[in-house]
């Protein structure tokens, strides 16, 4: 809203008060600004305009500046003041914050504690908040076709069948402990054989389309999981570290009123939401901010 509209608007409440008409009530004080960052890929912008959005909502004046790179430039921004909030994700902040020290877990609150012990003892502090349901990290998923065929919900379910079905994934995956070698430490499974593709790639795509794997390795939030008919499952025993989404805040910033609604969204973001708005990205080409509009809309944020 410009200068000359606000002048106008509230001219017209005091005339209103001085012909005894009941006065509109006073704009509320504005709660300051918010700079919000974010990473170099669509999901990260869909994240950070959710943020933004319902922030502005509840008063505060937002910035943004999205697709700043990876996490080597953003982490910096946010120390150097340069932005003040982005979504972050609890695992892998944590690696990066403690130098990759291996102490991410599966257990995405006792991540993110450990994660808050790295970030408060910077200069200025971080803050990460309450981490969402909302996971974007490595995972297998079968077709439906082999889903229904035998029964699969879990990892814990394909021990009993791994036997008879092939499994794809990058050229590493025999060697990196969260693919096969832990399938096979923390699950139990053996496949029949194993097929050398890509991480999450066209190759893994084809493969499941012609149908020489049934197994594959993919990224849990994928846009174009629906569309392929492929069924995440479901890891039972934390084989993978905990990625969940989590907003990564300066502590200068980070007032209980901030806090309430970053955690509010937190609260309801789910997997399948990140799905479903990367697909609209991804597939419809929609824009982020149109999407995070939606997604919040839908889920009553502005009501």
């Amino acid at each position: 809203m410009n200068r000359k509209l606000l002048l106008t608007l509230s001219a017209l409440a005091v005339l209103a008060t001085a012909c005894g008409s009941a006065s509109a009530p006073a704009p509320a004080a504005p709660k300051g600004t918010i700079v919000v960052g974010g990473f170099a890929f669509p999901e990260s912008s869909i994240l950070a305009q959710i943020y933004g959005q319902a922030l502005a909502h509840d008063g505060y004046t937002i910035t943004y500046k999205l697709n700043l790179g990876n996490r080597e430039v953003v982490a910096p921004a946010i120390k150097a003041g340069q932005i003040d909030l982005y979504p972050g994700y609890a695992a892998t902040d944590l690696e990066y914050y403690n130098k990759k020290a291996g102490e991410a877990t599966g257990d995405a609150v006792a991540t993110t504690a450990k994660l808050n012990s790295y970030l408060q003892s910077l200069t200025p502090p971080l803050v990460a908040l309450t981490p969402s349901q909302a996971v974007d990290q490595n995972a297998f998923a079968v077709t439906k076709e082999t889903q229904t065929k035998y029964n699969l919900a879990k990892l814990s379910d394909l021990a009993a069948v791994a036997g008879q079905l092939t499994m794809g994934a990058g050229p590493e995956c025999p060697t990196r402990p969260f693919c096969t070698p832990g399938l096979e430490k923390t699950y139990g499974i053996k496949f029949k054989a194993f097929k050398a593709l890509d991480t999450d790639g066209p190759l893994t795509r084809a493969a499941f389309k012609n149908g020489t794997i049934q197994v594959g390795l993919v990224f849990s939030s994928d846009g174009d999981l629906n569309a392929l008919g492929l069924v995440v499952l479901q890891d039972d025993k934390h084989l993978e570290a905990a990625d969940n989404v989590v907003p990564i805040i300066r502590t200068a910033v980070a007032t209980d009123g901030v806090k309430k609604v970053l955690n509010k969204i937190g609260a309801g973001l789910t997997t399948a939401d990140l799905v479903s708005m990367n697909a609209q990205v991804s597939l419809q080409h929609m824009d982020p901010d149109v999407v995070a509009k939606s997604y919040l809309t839908a889920h009553n944020y502005f009501s």
